[in-house]
């Protein structure tokens, strides 16, 4: 039952039409068309080679092409989303709720545009897709379906009870380093706020799925135990 459900998921899977990406259609998710950005239409008689040579002295280029050292803050920034987005990934092919499964595939693609915005030159109007305030509302119905489920949170908990709530809290940890990453990006450089509210909600969501998760596991929460003064 649960491979049936899965096989009709992968099949309302994002599709690259022409030009345009259709995002997913999975229950309480809304279908959004937006125009594929121009460094992301490739024509199909070319095929991209893995290794360029181009950062082999260190840097790297954005889009836009400006050039920047592999150690710069603007660099580190979307990496660590990128490393949030396999981390996701990893957490998505772990559960076993299609729900779940299809908010995290959402949540996947619109890390792709968090980095896309973070990985272009802020100099040079690009025409990138954005993070809207819809993708952080979603968010925030999903923390309250789940929270609606689970008893109210009294204390600390440490990170854990399951191997699949344990992934779930690295990702959560991980998406508070892209935060703390994009936050100081913003002090030297233009971020869009949209982007450090995004991440910020996905935290949250993340510390909320664990719970929600560990709930359906019956995974017991350990309370953290203050040392006696």
């Amino acid at each position: 039952m649960y491979n049936k459900e899965r096989k009709q998921n992968k099949q309302k899977t994002d599709t690259t039409l022409q030009g345009q990406i259709e995002h997913p259609t999975h229950s309480g998710l809304s279908t959004r068309i937006v125009k594929e950005p121009s460094f992301l239409i490739i024509n199909k008689k070319m095929a991209f080679k893995i290794y360029t040579k181009s950062g082999d002295q260190g840097e790297t280029g954005l889009f836009g092409g400006k050039r920047l050292p592999k150690s710069h803050l603007r660099i580190e920034s979307y990496g660590t989303v990128d490393e949030l987005n396999s981390w996701i990934g990893l957490v998505r092919d772990l559960t076993d709720y299609p729900k779940t499964e299809g908010v995290l595939e959402h949540i996947q693609n619109r890390l792709f545009t968090v980095g896309s915005n973070l990985a272009s030159d802020p100099s040079k109007a690009m025409n990138v897709p954005k993070i809207l305030l819809s993708d952080i509302e979603l968010l925030e119905k999903e923390i309250d379906r789940m929270e609606a489920d689970l008893p109210p949170l009294k204390a600390f908990i440490l990170p854990g009870g399951h191997p699949t709530v344990s992934n779930i809290h690295i990702a959560r940890c991980v998406c508070r380093r892209a935060e703390r990453s994009v936050v100081g990006l913003g002090l030297i450089d233009e971020v869009p706020d949209v982007i450090l509210q995004y991440l910020n909600r996905l935290s949250d969501y993340l510390f909320v799925l664990a719970r929600w998760v560990g709930m359906r596991l019956d995974a017991k929460e350990i309370k953290w135990v203050a040392p006696k003064s």
